[in-house]
């Protein structure tokens, strides 16, 4: 079965349902939909994707659409495991989150949008290895942030987070 998907800037996508449902939400809309076998589909809007973005997700989508579905987050020594590690990411995925920050940005907001948790975690991943061993004015230059904290502010801060420094 096929399935279409319309971005915010109204692009249609139309793609196999299990390239969809890697998808919490559009698999959960899919299932609340179903009338049958024989269902003609209406199109999906995304009012939160942007077509450019969508395009990148179903691509990722489609490159894992065999990959074993995402355990549930009861199991906690699973998720204390994968929490912990962002050096665990494969070649293809590495290479699929080489883009701007920007783009990175939109793209983690969609896999949260559209509840892809493995895409989500990748996206964090990538943002974590980029900011690792970076000190706070480094970081706020590679992600355009404007400091607004005082000189004094600052060392209140600091020194209420000594512990993460030692990290």
């Amino acid at each position: 079965m096929l399935v279409t998907l319309v971005s915010q800037d109204n692009l249609s996508f139309t793609i196999a349902r299990d390239v969809a449902e890697r998808s919490v939400l559009l698999k959960n809309m899919l299932e609340d939909v179903a009338q049958g076998e024989n269902t003609s589909a209406e199109p999906i809007p995304l009012p939160n994707v942007t077509g450019r973005i969508l395009k990148q997700v179903i691509e990722y989508c489609e490159h894992h659409k065999n990959d074993p579905p995402v355990q549930g987050e009861d199991d906690r020594d699973s998720f204390e495991t994968n929490r912990k590690r962002s050096d665990d990411i494969e070649d293809w995925d590495a290479s699929f989150v080489k883009v701007d920050n920007e783009q990175l940005f939109e793209i983690i907001l969609a896999a949260n949008y559209l509840d892809i948790k493995p895409l989500l975690d990748l996206g964090c991943k990538t943002v974590a290895n980029m900011i690792k061993g970076k000190t706070p004015e480094q970081i706020r230059e590679m992600f355009n942030i404007e400091n607004d904290f005082t000189p004094e502010e600052e060392e209140q801060i600091r020194r209420e987070n000594e512990w993460a420094a030692d990290a």
